[in-house]
């Protein structure tokens, strides 16, 4: 089945946009109450700490332990060898723990999506959440000497843990999910200018392009910052946030980013802005990328 298929499979499932509507209002809600103390768990869950999204890296937990199961469980069925059998049952145990960090890592990413990427990723949850109940399904059957039909059932487990894999893999390589959205801007290497000095009012983003990329503009006093206009996340346009101090909010997901460093203060982006040196020759404002 190609990628092309399988997301117009989940698009024509209508039931999941009331859903999806349903459960991030209340994750929402739930992030909101939790102020200041659910922002700094959310920052943790996106993987901010990390320079990098913390799903991706724990989604790889109970793949790879379920893996290990699947060619123990087929060892054991051909040899009878029970200790590979107590072997595929401690990988399995390993994947459901793995598996529950990155269901919470995963949801927390989730609820800044919208559009396609939205559907695709709720019915990526729930074929994970499908996979986690046929792997437990499983460990309890082994538990009641069941073997065969816990092996029976990890097998369905494991193909239904590869199709939520499908799906996740055109979240990040189709719709962008989980990667910099700077990455592939080219930021100039010497002085170009790109907005006379008289037109920058004090305290006010100004969107400006520089050799084609968007870059972000404040002036305090007689010194003028920039970074990277274009939000990380998930592509946001930062001239059209909210300017706190010496950060800027982004209008669409809420990340925050120093306007002097471009570190990210809060997520849900993990990646920072790209920064610039900037001077005023002959009244023009020039911009450079940051240490050349």
């Amino acid at each position: 089945m190609s990628t092309d298929r399988a997301i117009q499979i989940v698009n024509r499932q209508d039931w999941l946009e009331p859903l999806a509507n349903r459960l991030q209002s209340t994750l929402s809600n739930t992030a909101t109450a939790a102020g200041p103390a659910g922002q700094q768990v959310e920052d943790v869950l996106h993987g901010r700490w990390l320079g990098h999204p913390l799903h991706p890296a724990l989604v790889n937990v109970p793949l790879g332990a379920w893996t290990v199961a699947a060619a123990l469980d087929a060892l054991e069925e051909v040899s009878g060898n029970r200790a590979l059998g107590s072997g595929a049952d401690a990988a399995i145990g390993l994947g459901l723990v793995g598996a529950l960090g990155a269901a919470i890592t995963g949801i927390a990413d989730w609820r800044h999506t919208d559009g396609q990427a939205r559907r695709v990723g709720l019915a990526h949850g729930l074929l994970n959440t499908g996979a986690l109940a046929l792997y437990t399904t499983s460990l309890i059957l082994r538990r009641f000497k069941a073997r065969r039909a816990g092996r029976g059932v990890a097998a369905l487990g494991y193909i239904v843990a590869n199709a939520s894999a499908y799906l996740g893999g055109h979240l990040v390589f189709n719709e962008q999910i989980g990667v910099d959205h700077t990455a592939d801007q080219q930021p100039p290497r010497a002085f170009v200018p790109v907005l006379s000095a008289a037109e920058l009012p004090e305290n006010t983003l100004r969107r400006v392009t520089a050799e084609g990329m968007p870059v972000l503009l404040l002036r305090r006093g007689e010194q003028i910052y920039a970074i990277a206009e274009t939000c990380s996340h998930l592509g946001g346009p930062l001239a059209e946030g909210k300017c706190e101090d010496l950060s800027v909010i982004c209008p669409w997901h809420g990340s925050r980013f120093s306007i002097e460093s471009g570190e990210v203060l809060n997520g849900p982006s993990t990646y920072p802005q790209p920064c610039f040196e900037t001077r005023i020759q002959q009244g023009q404002i020039e911009i450079r990328a940051a240490g050349h």
